[in-house]
């Protein structure tokens, strides 16, 4: 473990934030700024986005890919990126969501363009199909499939499940491994009845959880309205090394700020480590560009939004520093304004966040699963359904510590091998852009040629 924390320090402390921000930026210029000149459309998008076809609908997948992101990194990752790196890794985890969500919008589109139909009739896709579809690589993704099967449909399920069990433990005297089987039940129940039903329960929970989590977030903003504006000073001097030391809060470094902000930023988001692709490739929409949308408005809601909440919730309640992370962090920190009661906030915002969370990480794994082993057949795939399960139960009573470090250190590679596709096929996302625009000019809602490959699209139209 030793090792794999040295690398960790490598990756996390420079070299993935810098990757990760450089294809941020690559986007926002090559794209012109598509997280600005789109952001008024975000919302309305939803409503001309889906496809007149059944399967799964632009807003069913938004959901199910928001649930994935607005789960433990929401709530454990911005308590451990405060109490890791301080109240500086807020505006580092606010930066990565500015540039990741050119970055989801990139992913997004590609995941339309470079999928397959399943035999019920929905889709499946993400960076292993167009690693092999517009790059024509076999070993980029199977080094991809590999890093997110172990890494996403592994380490993290059982992380979320880690989580889960203890938001448990710390409101009632159930044991963790009965929390553990409990909730592997609940999981069981959607993820053998495929992509619809895991998108049609996602599309009840998420919406409730998030406008939920947020109301309660502002009464604890507003009961401490008066140090509002000192703690967003705090956050930004923090975040360059200034006023260190104010508040009682002292010992943090940039570089920790910057590490641990970029870390759980892109683990509340997952903008650039290629796990979402999957989910947004499921959706039926009229455009790619829809999706692309519809995943730029997942990140802002994630990470602006529901992290902001959580950070802020903890900042205002004094709670920073008293020897807690994580999950214990953020139910102290509702505590301090709702009472016992706050734990029980917590408790459920966890179960809901980390339920569809899970959910969607058992998800990404079968279809990666699916792509690796193409001949497996359904016996694969029902035995990595129940392999997932077992994890879940395994999860809620081991040590959590040793669980981020192998989550960080796939979540580097999945990084890594994302985002050298992403600039290899940058320019088919600049294409759809482009055909997305030149519709909008004489259609209300522009739609795609599904059933003609995006690679000869793109040649014909050079040719013109």
């Amino acid at each position: 473990m030793e090792w794999i924390k040295a690398l960790n320090s490598i990756f996390w402390g420079w070299l993935v934030a810098g990757v990760l921000l450089s294809c941020g930026l690559f986007f926002t210029v090559r794209l012109k700024l598509p997280q600005v000149r789109y952001f008024t459309k975000l919302i309305s998008n939803l409503r001309s986005a889906n496809s007149a076809e059944g399967g799964v609908t632009g807003f069913g997948a938004l959901c199910a890919a928001v649930g994935s992101e607005v789960g433990t990194g929401s709530l454990v990752g911005v308590a451990t990126a405060l109490a890791s790196g301080g109240p500086g890794a807020i505006f580092w985890m606010w930066i990565t969501a500015v540039f990741g969500m050119p970055i989801m919008f990139s992913e997004a589109v590609l995941g339309q363009l470079f999928r397959v139909r399943n035999e019920d009739g929905t889709y499946r896709g993400g960076p292993a199909y167009y690693m092999e579809k517009g790059l024509h690589s076999r070993i980029l993704p199977i080094l991809f499939s590999v890093s997110l099967i172990v890494g996403i449909g592994c380490i993290y399920v059982m992380i979320q499940s880690n989580s889960i069990a203890a938001s448990i433990t710390g409101v009632s005297a159930i044991s963790p491994i009965l929390a553990g089987v409990c909730l592997m039940v609940f999981v069981a129940l959607v993820i053998f009845g495929g992509i619809k039903r895991l998108s049609e329960v996602a599309s009840y929970i998420v919406p409730f959880m998030a406008v939920a989590y947020v109301l309660l977030a502002l009464i604890v903003v507003i009961s401490h309205l008066d140090a509002f504006a000192a703690m967003v000073v705090l956050i930004v001097k923090s975040a360059f090394g200034f006023g260190q030391v104010a508040g009682g809060i002292a010992g943090y470094t940039v570089q920790e700020a910057f590490r641990y902000g970029v870390a759980r930023g892109l683990f509340s988001n997952d903008a650039g480590n290629g796990t979402t692709p999957g989910m947004h490739a499921s959706a039926n929409v009229k455009h790619p560009v829809n999706q692309g949308l519809s995943g730029m408005l997942g990140v802002f809601t994630t990470t602006i939004v529901v992290c902001s909440c959580t950070a802020f919730c903890i900042l205002l309640s004094g709670e920073l520093g008293n020897g807690q992370t994580g999950i214990q962090l953020t139910q102290a920190a509702f505590a301090t304004s709702f009472g016992e009661f706050g734990k029980w906030i917590v408790f459920l915002a966890m179960f809901l966040f980390g339920y569809t969370t899970l959910l969607a990480d058992i998800y990404y794994g079968e279809v990666n699963m699916r792509w690796l082993f193409p001949h497996g057949g359904k016996g694969m795939i029902k035995g990595y359904r129940v392999a997932s399960c077992c994890l879940i139960v395994l999860g809620a009573i081991l040590p959590v510590s040793s669980l981020w470090e192998l989550a960080d250190f796939c979540g580097a590679f999945l990084v890594f091998f994302n985002v050298i596709a992403l600039l290899g096929l940058s320019k088919y996302v600049a294409f759809v852009l482009k055909d997305y625009q030149k519709k909008r000019e004489t259609q209300a809602h522009p739609c795609w040629d599904y059933e003609t490959d995006v690679i000869v699209q793109y040649e014909n139209r050079k040719k013109e």
